[in-house]
């Protein structure tokens, strides 16, 4: 049994996997996962878990060098925004218009759905390098 970092064996696999500039999602619950992205479902019922948390975890294991969010994140849930901030402090965040960042996550190598029902709760993490 693993005894650290992330315990989710396909989440951990994903993450092992990725190369610089890969991406991951982190999305709330209504997010639209296109068909040929694997999705990783965490959902088990509405906050459970929640968006934040299940980026902090992943946080703890990917190197990230760039994030982006749906611009309306930024008027529609100000408090999540907030969040995610402080949760990446160094890290640079591009805000895409909603419609954009749903186009851009047909790239991602996996989607996360979490059980977050606070609208316009999703992230793109794209992978850095560790050197």
């Amino acid at each position: 049994m693993k005894k650290i970092g992330i315990l989710h064996p396909e989440i951990s696999a994903v993450v092992a996997s990725m190369g610089h500039t890969d991406m991951l999602v982190i999305a709330d619950a209504g997010l639209p996962i296109p068909d040929h992205v694997q999705r990783i479902d965490l959902a088990l019922s509405e906050g459970v878990p929640p968006f934040l948390k299940t980026t902090q975890v992943i946080l703890g294991e990917l190197k990230v060098q760039e994030a982006i969010i749906a611009e309306e994140m930024l008027t529609r849930s100000p408090q999540i925004y907030e969040q995610l901030r402080q949760a990446l402090p160094d890290i640079p965040i591009k805000h895409v218009p909603h419609e954009t960042f749903k186009q851009i996550t047909g790239e991602a190598k996996a989607i996360v759905r979490t059980g977050e029902f606070t609208p316009y709760a999703n992230v793109i993490l794209i992978a850095g390098v560790t050197f």
